[in-house]
């Protein structure tokens, strides 16, 4: 099941962090005590999974305040962020195999999935990074691993560099530190414009995304999957659950320059992972591994941008080793 808890990140924004796995044992007085539903849940999604079960505020059925930990001595916890466009629900089996071994929280970042999207939210660097602080503060995870995909992954380093104190281990999934540059930028905005939207079911979602997108190089089940998790029903068909618009002025803030110095300044354990048709190029994926203090690296093979959506199994052979040193460092 997916349990929703509340965050409050940077300029009051409501966030939606999610827990994936089986809800914790406990007596039912106290379940009928500390049981809240969050606003929203349930709605037109019922939780990232299509499933409602949601908490906000109060305490958890164990009595522990939202996000507590409740073996401190245990492995540390994970926070997960997921890449521009996607949701929480994106990491769902990353999140429950993870939850064997630790408390893994994934998070829909502002605009995306079911938080906050308000039209004047600020929606720069630094808000997505004072989010990421909030939650891991808030859900009292800290020190936790942070596994970040695309710009979850920029986030995450760059409040790895920030925090260290909150951060004991740090996972990049195929997000580049060179600049991208104000071509990229126009490219995505004319990608956006060629949506054929309303789409009239998921499976022209599925097929768009999977097949028909000038952006495919080869058919892609995993890539069509990915896009019809972020479309909801509207009165005339099937649209994103984001602002496109926001999108593009999420990426602006960051396509522009370049993150090496963040990256120098992250003194935990990191692993760079990539798929070897993804965006990120071995040469440079090896030179952040050589940036970071105590960088390491990973590959996937056959696998894309979406590594997590692509291989799942290998994604997580890939990560376990890494998981496992930092929790017995």
């Amino acid at each position: 099941m997916a349990r929703r808890i509340d965050v409050t990140g940077a300029g009051g924004v409501r966030l939606a962090a999610w827990e994936f796995g089986d809800p914790p044992k406990a007596d039912p007085q106290q379940i009928s005590a500390y049981a809240i539903p969050a606003q929203g849940a349930g709605h037109d999604h019922g939780g990232p999974d299509g499933r409602s079960g949601a908490y906000a505020g109060g305490q958890h059925h164990d009595g522990r305040r939202p996000g507590g930990r409740a073996d401190p001595d245990g492995p540390p916890g994970a926070l997960l962020l997921h890449g521009l466009m996607g949701r929480a629900s994106h990491w769902a089996s990353t999140a429950r195999w993870l939850s064997g071994r630790r408390r893994a929280i994934a998070l829909d970042q502002r605009g995306h999935g079911q938080s906050e999207k308000p039209p004047q939210a600020a929606f720069s660097r630094e808000a997505y990074v004072e989010d990421a602080e909030a939650a891991l503060e808030q859900l009292a995870l800290a020190p936790a691993v942070l596994i970040g995909h695309a710009m979850g992954a920029l986030t995450a380093w760059q409040l790895a560099a920030r925090r260290p104190d909150l951060v004991c281990g740090l996972i990049i999934c195929d997000m580049r530190a060179s600049p991208l540059g104000a071509a990229s930028q126009r490219e995505w905005a004319d990608w956006f414009r060629s949506w054929p939207t309303p789409f009239a079911t998921l499976a022209d979602v599925r097929k768009w995304f999977g097949e028909d997108d000038p952006w495919v190089e080869r058919p892609s089940a995993a890539r069509g999957e990915f896009y019809a998790e972020v479309m909801h029903e509207s009165a005339d068909g099937w649209r994103p659950v984001f602002d496109p618009d926001q999108m593009l002025r999420t990426r602006e803030t960051w396509v522009h320059d370049a993150h090496w110095e963040e990256l120098a300044q992250v003194r935990c354990p990191a692993l760079v992972v990539r798929g070897l048709d993804g965006e990120l190029g071995r040469a440079e994926a090896q030179e952040m591994v050589r940036v970071l203090p105590l960088g390491e690296y990973a590959e996937v093979a056959e696998a894309g941008h979406l590594v997590h959506y692509d291989q799942p199994e290998a994604w997580r052979a890939a990560i376990e080793p890494f998981l496992d040193a930092v929790h017995t460092a």
